[in-house]
């Protein structure tokens, strides 16, 4: 691996750090956007059973809030339940707003590493065919120059492809993720608008 990291000469460190930060990115929207960590199954069928025998009770409010982005935004509900439909309506979608800019947390520049690393690769095959240029003397080639630039030019050219392509499928597929899940959140929302509601009339 080092002499690999030798043959690509400089360049190829832009790319190393740019794969280490893709790599922790991928590895911690993974995890944090699990459906048990973002929207919990049952889980506004359970605030609607506790909502339905205690009301909007502090405690119920806390637990609530504990379970997750659909939770605060189930709470931020539960918080308005007392208020006219469009009150409660419009505290949900202040809290969901909020809710889904922490979905989106480190997905702009994992788009970005997946978007720059075709063009730092580039850049490194570009500082080869500078070396292969420079290999070229009055007294004919340096073959060693010239073998070393042609490996710059490659081995950038090939690494910067490895990391932008599984960046930019990470990126995709965290974006349907959050998608999805600010679609299922908005849906359980209202249901317990609806529910909330109903009750009162």
């Amino acid at each position: 691996m080092w002499s690999i990291i030798q043959a690509a000469g400089w360049p190829i460190w832009l790319l190393i750090i740019a794969s280490v930060i893709a790599l922790a990115l991928i590895f911690e929207r993974l995890w944090s956007l699990r459906q048990s960590a973002v929207a919990p199954v049952g889980l506004v069928d359970k605030v609607l059973v506790g909502f339905r025998e205690h009301g909007a009770s502090p405690e119920l409010l806390a637990a609530t809030t504990r379970q997750g982005p659909l939770g605060r935004i189930l709470a931020a509900g539960l918080a308005n339940v007392k208020s006219p439909r469009p009150v409660m309506k419009e505290a949900i979608e202040e809290m969901g707003r909020g809710v889904t800019h922490d979905l989106d947390r480190f997905l702009t520049t994992l788009g970005t590493i997946a978007a720059m690393s075709p063009l730092l690769g580039l850049f490194g095959t570009v500082v080869g065919m500078i070396e292969i240029f420079g290999s070229q003397g009055a007294a004919g080639s340096n073959p060693i120059q010239l073998a070393h630039g042609i490996s710059v030019a490659l081995y950038n050219t090939a690494f910067g492809l490895i990391v932008a392509i599984p960046s930019m499928i990470f990126y995709r597929h965290f974006r349907a993720k959050v998608d999805g899940f600010v679609i299922e959140m908005e849906q359980q929302a209202i249901k317990l608008v609806d529910f909330a509601h109903n009750e009162r009339h």
